[in-house]
């Protein structure tokens, strides 16, 4: 597995992995209609995502296996000065779910914010019912600070 960040050339590989695993990330996503992830999308909105990767305001990482995305792994609002942090989103493709790939992509995304960005806080959010997302967040050190009700609109 490679992890890097994502390039203006990964439009297709990242609709790609959305589009295969569509059913999969449905219960986790906000509801978008079927062209969000087409390809023509992708590349229209990656090169904002990218233009805030060199500004330092976000970092968007993909796992790879071969030339298939398996994994994301974004940290966004990165905010510098006191505060000095961010949030932290993460998904894998079903047919590698429970092969460690989300642990090493996003222990990688953390190692990559304390020590390349300077980091010294992360915040995730997950649905309180995935409990593979509890589970995975506290193998990576994150403590549980409250419940945010109604916090985002996830899968309407």
């Amino acid at each position: 597995m490679k992890i890097r960040l994502i390039s203006k050339n990964d439009a297709e590989i990242i609709s790609r992995y959305y589009l295969d695993n569509h059913e999969h990330l449905k219960p986790w996503e906000p509801i978008r209609p079927y062209e969000f992830h087409s390809v023509g999308s992708w590349r229209n909105r990656i090169n904002e995502l990218v233009e805030a990767q060199e500004k330092g305001e976000a970092a968007y990482f993909i796992a790879l296996d071969e030339n298939r995305a398996i994994g994301r792994c974004n940290l966004t609002s990165i905010i510098k000065g006191p505060f000095n942090a961010c949030y932290m989103g993460y998904s894998v493709a079903a047919a590698v779910q429970g092969q460690g790939v989300a642990s090493q992509l996003c222990q990688y995304a953390i190692t990559y914010a304390f020590q390349e960005i300077g980091l010294r806080r992360i915040m995730a959010n997950y649905m309180p019912h995935n409990n593979r997302s509890a589970k995975l967040l506290s193998r990576l050190g994150f403590v549980r600070e409250g419940f945010a009700k109604d916090y985002l609109k996830i899968a309407g």
